[in-house]
């Protein structure tokens, strides 16, 4: 079982990498047709039905009803670049596009359009990935009728052993696919490739990333694609995944039926992914790019430790888990003070395939602040080997694993088809077994008292490797002064320095549990339909709640006040800027570190959010914890503590977003649009980098403060709640406060958002590779106030996305991935946007800028055909009559049913409208809005280039 790295490596760090070159095969090689539960003591979820048929091919099928009528397609191919030889480089991925470029049974470019007439959009429901060692084909059906379900398997079968792969496609899909390599082709891609060869060197991994190369793919034809196709796409490398609201039984011969005559052919085990030296050591290394923050990276590398999934294996696993975690808690508090060491930091250790393991330090630091984040992560990583852990500390991690059991345990029976299928494939791809969250629950607390402080630095040192004589990698924007020398020398002096054991207070009480006497409700009533209970209390504070049986042990809160970006003027635009670090400043008695023990197995959620024209908080909480979440966000909105540590991780955000927003086209484009479309009105534009290091929370304080003790209050909660009880929590804490206005204000006084009149085309310049350029074309439209029209609109850019698809990526092969999007304001009248954006090679922009003008003139000309209708619109009926099955449609109605009511009477009508909606009507959008001469050009090319003419 391959351990994963610890949560917060994934968030530091860049992904582990892998790769290999068709270089020998282990002599020894697995048996992937096996199930890890064959072979492990861990009782399997028996709601899960696996089989395996004669060729070798696996299944996994569990009928699930969350959403209801609903389901998911997975086909899961041991298969990706580690497979591919030197001359196969990015074969993988290749083959991966050709799935939807003809097979025995669906002609070349059918796939996708069969797919959206069902209601399927593509990239949302439709798609697929292509990694190291696997390849992975996916289809979101929108419904669990036999028929559809009869044709995802069609298509996965196709998918599996009939692909076409004619030369005539290869040649069309061959600009999509290089198209992609051109826009992965960023900065934070070329660092990971570089590191995984400083940390890998020789290791097959290294070299394999699955973009490929230009000479290889440029290569590629039907003869050697076809040749990879066939040696790995065989039945015993594929194991297929359905779960949803289907009877298991029809699934399983619905499977047999498809794939059961599939011939089973000799199934090569995949290349090892080293080799991966133990003994390198003692090396360091700096790479330089101007986007990069600055980083130190301390690693070692030690032999891979094969261990199958066990109640053992998983036992120990946890006590090295909660080790990790303690150690990235203290690191955690160092970045949190005033003057911090660091931005952020993290300690772990993760297998790198089946070829080594790894442990590293990670180290975040402003610029040119590298030795002291080194010295001081150091340090803490000594004293946590040296001196173990306390108690205390190790009773908070054992209340947090606790909770996420119990919470598991707890909403087990509504588990997603998302979720469930996840597991499907954890097993398939990790060999781990799923097992049910509430066997998962009993053994721990059959375990937890021998949870102890030095059974878990003793679990955390049999698996890390002592970062003695490790590699180190500096990234960062300028060098370090004295280079890969001082790297070693400093990272030897904290090895060294005298360190000691260090004791942190226990966690005190939760200060905010009584804010006055509860509130009196003076209206309470439910919507008619939807029956969305509606309740005001004296003080003007409303309450919207729906209960619903879609999540159990789950709730979802919403928290608006009056606020949010309308606060800003021309004169301070800049008013709400910090409002989303207001939580890193704590409350005034607690600071935000204290919180997290303070609020240690609870679930709860903290911090709010800049709307429009509110200040925003949507959480995740349980029944048992409503009552500390509303506490929470009542105290965060009386007390907040501005303390000086949340301006440092304010600023440090800002100093990082400025050196970057250059960098690559699509944040070039984001930092200059506002003011160009806005004609450089500063409440819509990007400011000075001294601008926003200039905010304070003094000056956030006085911006905000009336708006946090008078503004109108809007509560939402949809879940598993009891109705009388939630109102009684709200009116003692949101409903408790002192009188609030009783309505959001019309920001009426604020002068009116408009859209340029000056229409000539502009060029933005960003510091990215020369072959990258961007288009971007801006309409002004309207506001959302006309549901009709809104709709309208929003079918017209659905269609021109499968127009644009068709177009500039399946016939053209010029773009990967062009979009479409419509934007109606519901704050600022009048004001709406409609925007079309292709990411091209700069060779292209004269043609794609004339493909564009192809399509939005054939809009304009005449109505698109009933055929393109109906692919566009379908996925939007489904996704309306599929809304309401989850909780997070719910609250879209729920979270503003009293300022808002409106809403819900659209979401009743929305279906009809849109079956109401002819392609005459779309043409009358395309002609009313999308003239020639009213949009905006915006072209976003690197820095030297000339601008293309044409």
């Amino acid at each position: 079982m391959r351990a994963s790295l610890i949560a917060i490596l994934m968030v530091l760090a860049p992904a582990p990498l892998a790769a290999k070159d068709k270089p020998p095969r282990p002599a020894t090689a697995r048996d992937h047709t096996a199930w890890a539960f064959e072979h492990s003591d861990v009782p399997v979820d028996p709601d899960f039905r696996f089989g395996r048929l004669a060729n070798g091919m696996r299944y996994v099928i569990r009928h699930n009803a969350t959403p209801a009528g609903t389901g998911i397609v997975r086909m899961d191919v041991n298969a990706g670049s580690l497979d591919e030889s030197q001359q196969e480089q990015g074969f993988a991925h290749f083959v991966e596009h050709m799935a939807f470029n003809g097979s025995t049974r669906v002609p070349e470019g059918q796939m996708i359009p069969l797919l959206e007439r069902e209601g399927l959009a593509f990239g949302a429901d439709t798609n697929a990935s292509t990694g190291f060692d696997r390849t992975l084909y996916k289809l979101d059906l929108p419904r669990s009728d036999p028929a559809l379900l009869d044709t995802a398997l069609m298509l996965m079968r196709e998918t599996a052993s009939n692909l076409t792969i004619s030369q005539a496609a290869i040649t069309r899909e061959r600009g999509v696919v290089l198209a992609e390599m051109r826009d992965r082709n960023s900065w934070s891609l070329r660092n990971a490739i570089d590191a995984t060869q400083f940390f890998y060197p020789g290791a097959l991994y290294a070299e394999r990333f699955p973009i490929g190369t230009t000479e290889t793919l440029n290569a590629a034809n039907a003869e050697t694609l076809r040749a990879f196709y066939e040696r790995e796409y065989v039945p015993a490398h594929v194991t297929l995944v359905v779960v949803g609201d289907f009877d298991a039984a029809a699934v399983e011969a619905g499977i047999v039926r498809h794939f059961g005559d599939w011939a089973a052919k000799p199934a090569d085990p995949q290349p090892d992914a080293g080799p991966i030296k133990p003994k390198d050591r003692n090396r360091a290394a700096v790479y330089l790019d101007p986007a990069l923050a600055e980083r130190v990276t301390v690693q070692r590398n030690g032999k891979y430790q094969d261990e199958p999934d066990s109640l053992a294996q998983r036992r120990e696993g946890l006590l090295r888990s909660i080790g990790y975690d303690i150690v990235n808690r203290r690191l955690q508090r160092l970045s949190r003070g005033a003057e911090p060491p660091f931005r952020g930091a993290g300690f772990g250790t993760g297998d790198v395939f089946d070829a080594a393991r790894s442990t590293r330090l990670i180290i975040d630091t402003v610029d040119g602040k590298w030795r002291a984040g080194l010295d001081a992560a150091g340090r803490e990583y000594r004293r946590a080997l040296t001196y173990g852990f306390e108690p205390g500390e190790v009773a908070e991690q054992v209340i947090q694993v606790r909770a996420a059991l119990t919470n598991a345990a707890a909403s087990a029976g509504t588990r997603s088809n998302a979720v469930l299928t996840q597991l499907a494939l954890t097993l398939i791809d990790v060999e781990l077994v799923p097992a049910t969250p509430k066997s998962g629950l009993a053994r721990f607390e059959a375990y937890a008292a021998q949870i102890t402080p030095d059974a878990v630095l003793a679990a955390m040192k049999r698996e890390a490797l002592a970062l003695d004589k490790p590699l180190i990698r500096f990234q960062g924007r300028q060098a370090p002064e004295g280079g890969a020398a001082a790297l070693r020398e400093t990272w030897r002096g904290a090895m060294q320095a005298k360190i000691t054991r260090e004791t942190k207070a226990a966690a005190a009480q939760f200060a905010y549990t009584d804010f006055g006497t509860p509130g009196t409700v003076v209206s309470d009533k439910r919507t008619p339909g939807l029956a969305i209970r509606e309740v005001r209390f004296a003080n003007g504070v409303m309450l919207n709640l729906k209960k619903t049986d879609l999540e159990t042990d789950r709730v979802r809160v919403t928290l608006a006040i009056d606020g949010g970006d309308m606060l800003g003027t021309r004169a301070n635009p800049l008013a709400s800027d910090m409002v989303p670090y207001l939580d890193e400043g704590g409350l005034a008695l607690h600071s935000r570190d204290d919180l997290d023990s303070i609020l240690a197995g609870r679930t709860v959620g903290f911090g709010f959010s800049r709307g429009e024209a509110s200040f925003d908080s949507r959480v995740a909480t349980t029944p048992r914890d409503l009552e500390l979440q509303l506490q929470l966000l009542t105290a965060l909105m009386t007390a907040p503590g501005y303390r000086p540590e949340g301006e440092v991780q304010y600023r440090q955000q800002i100093n990082n977003y400025f050196a970057q927003v250059r960098a690559a086209p699509g944040s070039a484009l984001q930092a200059e649009l506002g003011g160009i479309l806005s004609d450089n009105d500063p409440r819509f534009s990007l400011q000075k980098v001294e601008d926003y290091r200039q905010l304070t929370y003094a000056r956030l304080q006085k911006d905000i403060g009336d708006r946090l003790a008078h503004g109108a209050i809007e509560v939402g909660v949809v879940g598993d709640i009891d109705e009388d009880r939630t109102i009684a929590l709200v009116a003692a804490t949101l409903g408790a406060l002192p009188a609030r206005e009783s309505a959001f204000r019309p920001h009426g006084d604020q002068p009116p958002r408009l859209f340029t009149s000056d229409r000539s085309p502009r060029v933005i310049r960003h510091t990215g590779p020369a072959d990258q350029a961007l288009l971007r074309i801006t309409w002004p439209t309207r506001d959302d106030a006309d549901p009709v029209e809104t709709l309208a609109l929003e079918m017209l850019e659905r269609v021109m996305r499968v127009e644009l698809t068709d177009q500039l990526r399946e016939a053209l092969g010029k773009a990967y991935s062009p979009s479409a999007s419509s934007s109606l304001s519901h704050e600022w009248k009048g004001y709406g946007v409609f925007a079309v954006n292709a990411s091209v090679d700069v060779s292209e922009v004269t043609a794609t800028r004339a493909a564009i003008r192809q399509v939005v003139g054939e809009l304009r000309t005449a109505p698109v055909s009933e055929d393109i209708l109906r692919r566009a619109r379908q996925p939007l009926v489904e996704g309306l009559q599929n809304a309401l099955k989850n909780n997070g449609g719910w609250m879209a109605l729920v979270d503003h049913a009293q300022t808002e009511p409106d809403r819900i009477a659209r979401f009743e009508k929305a279906k009809e409208r849109v079956l109401a909606l002819t392609p005459a009507d779309v043409q009358a959008m395309a002609k009313r809005y999308l003239a020639p001469d009213a949009g905006l050009e915006v072209l976003v090319l690197p820095e030297g280039v000339p601008v293309p003419k044409g």
